[in-house]
Order: C-alpha cells, then sequence, then structure tokens
C-alpha cells in the first residue's frame, strides 16, 4: 500500500523530476498531470543516450544490434505493460496522430457501408478524426450524448446507438475532462451484440498513469497512448492493433511486409523510455506486493496506484482534519458529482462569483500548478452542455501527497474567505 507510507512516498517522489519544483521557478505544487505527468529521472537519462546514437537498426555492427535489441525489448515491455499477447505495437508522432490514423484507415477500409459511433466525451483527437474520416468516407456519423450529470457514457447507450450497420466505434477509456473512467468491457461486449466485426478504436491517453489496461480482456482492435502522460517524454505515441486491424490496407512502403505499419526509421529511445517506466512499474509492484511475474508486478503497481489516487481525489472533494473539501462549499460546482465511482485521478470544478483563470492565477501564487478547462474546441463538448464557460482541473498522480492535498485545501479556503470578505464589504457600501 502506498497510503501512510511515508518512506515508500519518498522513494517515489525520487525517481522524478522536478517533484517539488518547477524547473523555471520556485517550489510548486503539481496537480496538472493530466496535461502530462512528471517524468522518471531514467527517462531522462536514458532519452539523452539514445538521441546521442547515430546508428539504426539493420546494420552489421554492434550498435546496430543493439538498437534492434532495444526496440524488440521495448515492444514486449510494451506487451506487458498493455497485456496484449497478440496483435502489434508501433510507436507514431503522437497519441493523436496516431488516433486519426487509426481512424482513417478504418474509415477508408468501410467506405460507403454503414456508420461510424463515438460520443461527445471524447477528446478531439477521435472526435475530429471520427468526424473528418467519416465524411470522406461516406459513413454515417453517430455520436452519442453522454451524460452531464455523470459525466460518463454507458454500456447501454453504446448498445441503443449501434446497429448491423455500424462498422467502426470509437470509446474514450478516462475523460481528462470529467475524470470519469468508462466501463470499457462491458461496452465493448454491448457493441459486439449488435455488431461483431465493427472495428473498435480505443482512446486510452487520460487512462494510462492511473490504472491497469488489460487489452486482452477488452475484445476491441486499437488502444492508443502518450508515453509523456505516463511518467515517459514528449515526442512520441504508441498504439496497439489487433491481428485482424493490422491486415487492412493502410499507409504503408512499396514491397514492405503487409502487416508492417511503422513508418520510417524509428526512434529506438522511444522504446528505450518506455522500457524505463515499465520497469519503474514492476519496481513498484515489488514494494506493494510479493509478486514475481512481470505483469503481476505491473498489475500490482495498478491497484495500488489506483487505490492511493482514490484516497487522495477523496481528500480534494470531502476534506482532510479541519479543512474542509471542495464538495462541501455549496458555490463550488463539482463536474460528474462528487460521490461518483468513475472517477479515476481528476477534479473539475468551478466557483459561483470567481474566474476559473483569477482562481488559477492565485494557486500559481501559492505554488500550486492546475490548469483551466475553457468553452472551446478541446473542452466545449463537456462545458457547454453544463452552460459552463470554463472550469479549474485538479489532476493528481500517485507521487502526490496528503500535504500537498492539504496545502491546496487551506489555499481554496484563503481564496473563498477573501472573496465572501470582499462581496460582503461591497454590499454594505452599496446599501
Amino acid at each position: 500500500m502506498i497510503k501512510k507510507n511515508e518512506n515508500l512516498i519518498k522513494e517515489i517522489r525520487d525517481r522524478f523530476e522536478n517533484v517539488g519544483k518547477c524547473s523555471e521557478g520556485g517550489e510548486r505544487i503539481f496537480f496538472e498531470n493530466a496535461g502530462g505527468s512528471l517524468t522518471l529521472k531514467k527517462v531522462i537519462s536514458t532519452s539523452s543516450k539514445f538521441s546521442a546514437l547515430p546508428d539504426n537498426q539493420g546494420r552489421n555492427n554492434e550498435a546496430s544490434n543493439e538498437v534492434s535489441r532495444v526496440i524488440h525489448k521495448g515492444k514486449d515491455d510494451l506487451s506487458d505493460f498493455l497485456n496484449a499477447t497478440s496483435g502489434q505495437i508501433f510507436v507514431g508522432e503522437s497519441g493523436t496522430e496516431l488516433l486519426f490514423r487509426l481512424i482513417s484507415e478504418a474509415c477508408l477500409h468501410t467506405s460507403n457501408s454503414g456508420n461510424l459511433v463515438g460520443s461527445t466525451l471524447e477528446h478531439p483527437s477521435s472526435r475530429s478524426a471520427s468526424q473528418r474520416w467519416a465524411g470522406i468516407a461516406s459513413l454515417g456519423y453517430v455520436e452519442i450524448i453522454h451524460s452531464d450529470e455523470e459525466g460518463i457514457v454507458s454500456p447501454t447507450q453504446y448498445y441503443d446507438s449501434v446497429s448491423c450497420d455500424t462498422k467502426i466505434a470509437t470509446i474514450i477509456h478516462t475523460s481528462p475532462i470529467t475524470g470519469m473512467t468508462l466501463n470499457l468491457s462491458e461496452i465493448s461486449k454491448a457493441i459486439r451484440k449488435k455488431s461483431p466485426s465493427c472495428f473498435i478504436i480505443v482512446d486510452g491517453i487520460q487512462h494510462a498513469p492511473h490504472g491497469n489496461i488489460d487489452i486482452d480482456s477488452y475484445n476491441i482492435d486499437g488502444y492508443v497512448i502518450s508515453p509523456y502522460k505516463v511518467f515517459s517524454r514528449h515526442g512520441y505515441g504508441v498504439a496497439w492493433i489487433s491481428d485482424r486491424f493490422a491486415k487492412i490496407p493502410h499507409n504503408s512502403l512499396s514491397g514492405a511486409p503487409e502487416n508492417s505499419w511503422e513508418l520510417g526509421t524509428r526512434d529506438p529511445g522511444s522504446y528505450a523510455t518506455f522500457s524505463e517506466v515499465v520497469q519503474y512499474f514492476s519496481w513498484l509492484g515489488e514494494k506493494v506486493s510479493n509478486q514475481v511475474g512481470i505483469r503481476e508486478k505491473i498489475n500490482a503497481a495498478g491497484e495500488a496506484i489506483s487505490k492511493y489516487e482514490k484516497y487522495l481525489t477523496d481528500l480534494l472533494l470531502f476534506g482532510t482534519g479541519n479543512l474542509k473539501g471542495l464538495s462541501e462549499y455549496p458555490q463550488i460546482y463539482i463536474l460528474g458529482g462528487a460521490k461518483n465511482p468513475a472517477r479515476t485521478g481528476l477534479v473539475s470544478f468551478s466557483i459561483n462569483g470567481i474566474e476559473s483563470s483569477d482562481l488559477v492565477e492565485y494557486l500559481e501564487t501559492e505554488g500550486i500548478r492546475v490548469h483551466i478547462r475553457k468553452n472551446d474546441h478541446y473542452s466545449g463538448n463537456v462545458l457547454k452542455p453544463l452552460v459552463i464557460n470554463d472550469c479549474v482541473r485538479v489532476s493528481i498522480c500517485h507521487y502526490n501527497t496528503e500535504d500537498e492535498v492539504g496545502k491546496f485545501l487551506s489555499a481554496i479556503s484563503n481564496k473563498l474567505l477573501t472573496y465572501t470578505n470582499s462581496k460582503l464589504s461591497k454590499d454594505y457600501t452599496n446599501s
């Protein structure tokens, strides 16, 4: 268990760069993990090593052989991390680029026949790709309206929206706006009941750092993550595709193996740095369990992360010690509701009478980094139906601490007290 284990929390934090300070500023608490996690120190050193290496795979020299070994190991490690015992894994420019690629190829393969089903909860990386490529391929586009109250899309909604003509379905595993995780296995089952051969493509970008991924159990065809959100670095994304998806026509070099999806020379540092991520999960799994196998240790780490992050988000929502939680202030609105079992490591909220931009700026002066989400092309699909112009997103990770949550709640209390006193003063003056 991570909770209350101060020595383990210290060990965890020691493995990350910029934990308690900003490299461009002073000390700060990092609650902007949904925008990109902190980076493992081992990822930084490994990335530097491979960025300096001039050799590519496929040559007859020791350096090239090492590059090939690192790439193969990286793919094996990713298979363990994703629990994907079939299909293939490849890297691309980013998670967004890979979602566009998978969705576009699926649409072109099924052009002029049937429809694509997605939801309003999705990030624009999958939603925009679906809308664009469904139109190009002359497919119908069916959009499920997510629950404003719960911040999710249910298996029943997918079942009601999918038909035998549905050729492609897209799902977001965890929302970076509401913070809610969907029941992916049950949604997949619901889709397969109506359209057994439907290509199911999942955006796992927000979900990856917070809990276990178990592709073997999902019965899907594509899953995409962005490693910079799961303790690695920027500059690459990772996609898994099923064996049957790999066989559809796609962009590739003439004469290349027909099932190959990688285009051009890949950066071996991509695979090497994710191997460091997997090694970290393995280390953490050993710390919180007696498991021996790599997948079992990853599972144990994921379970410990999930439980600890729930503990921290519960503190954010319901308070700690003599500090009120966000849910205890009547002027605070919490997206998805405070007692939502689907919540995963994230709380988005707005305060009546206080601009979210002002609150983010105030928290920055208090040494607490959070983020504003606006009614724009990134978050408008969630905020517009709620008639909210913006909200503050507090996103945590397992290297955050109870003390950091307490400092955040104290800062919120002070801000609300200052606002209330100011408002009372203005009301008294006006009277």
